[in-house]
């Protein structure tokens, strides 16, 4: 009868385990794992938000690629990275993701930014001609959201990406910025922000560090910029200013060309809707009532 008790107990022990690993944590509840680290903990019912922006994405945004898997995609997420340490991530976690998920850009297409979030997207929202990194399958499931764990998902805190290098986040934005370059070709265009003290291109940013680097020569011809003044804020550089002195010779020094306008047009126009009587807004700004 002992012997009997002793094994109902075991198996009740593996049933648990078992159940643990193949379902984690869904739903916000604290996970065990770390909880000590200063970033938000993985974002509430993040299955639900990712299926939802892929099924979103390859319905209405982009049905070209309405033949992705998106509950593989999903899979393939959580596996790169529950069960393992939030600061040991590697490349190889993400790869079969990437290779799921991977798509073509037309060329002429591609526009990166940096420290322009808000403006450059609420451009490609309106003018459809251009594709950010978010605007991509796996940028647009993954915006803004976060995830971690190690025994299981962590609702608690994430590293942040200065907490340790590779990080569930900071390896997959690197990953995805890696493959949204090397898909570049033709004339590629960059937002910069011409308004910060700390000069509007930055070798240390994501654009700086990964993107301009995975350019491919033979496909890119030209980088544009955008160099872009807050409406009511300071001009802090111009396209004759020494950040993009550096990005012009770092370009010029892979075979790429480089163009720079001050203010484009079409995205100051947006800058406008918010603030209609400036003068810079006026069809001729510089007539004076």
């Amino acid at each position: 009868m002992a012997g009997v008790v002793v094994l109902l107990i075991l198996a009740a022990v593996v049933v648990v385990v078992v159940v643990a690993v193949m379902y984690p944590e869904r739903k916000g509840t604290p996970g065990t794992g770390s909880s000590h680290w200063k970033g938000k903990g993985t974002t509430p019912y993040l299955q639900e938000i990712i299926l939802g922006r892929c099924y979103t994405y390859i319905t209405t945004v982009n049905p070209e690629l309405s033949g992705k898997n998106c509950h593989q995609i999903w899979d393939l997420l959580l596996t790169a990275f529950i069960h393992k340490h939030p600061c040991s991530m590697r490349e190889e976690d993400y790869q079969p993701l990437m290779d799921l998920g991977s798509q073509s850009i037309p060329c002429d297409k591609t526009l990166f930014w940096s420290k322009t979030n808000n403006l450059v997207h609420r451009y490609t929202k309106a003018n459809h001609d251009f594709l950010t990194l978010e605007d991509t399958l796996l940028g647009y499931i993954a915006d803004g959201v976060s995830w971690c764990g190690s025994s299981r998902i962590d609702y608690n805190s994430c590293p942040k990406w200065n907490e340790c290098e590779n990080n569930p986040g900071s390896i997959y934005w690197k990953m995805v910025s890696k493959m949204f370059a090397d898909s570049a070709c033709g004339t590629v265009q960059v937002m910069l922000n011409g308004s910060i003290e700390n000069g509007a291109f930055r070798n240390d940013s994501i654009f700086g560090s990964i993107e301009i680097l995975h350019l491919n020569p033979d496909k890119v011809s030209t980088v544009e910029v955008w160099l872009m003044h807050d409406i009511e804020g300071t001009q802090s550089e111009s396209c004759a200013g020494p950040s993009i002195k550096m990005l012009k010779s770092i370009l010029e020094n892979r075979n790429i060309s480089i163009t720079c306008k001050e203010n484009h047009r079409p995205v100051q126009l947006l800058q406008c809707a918010s603030n209609p009587d400036h003068a810079t807004c006026r069809l001729c700004p510089y007539v004076t009532q």
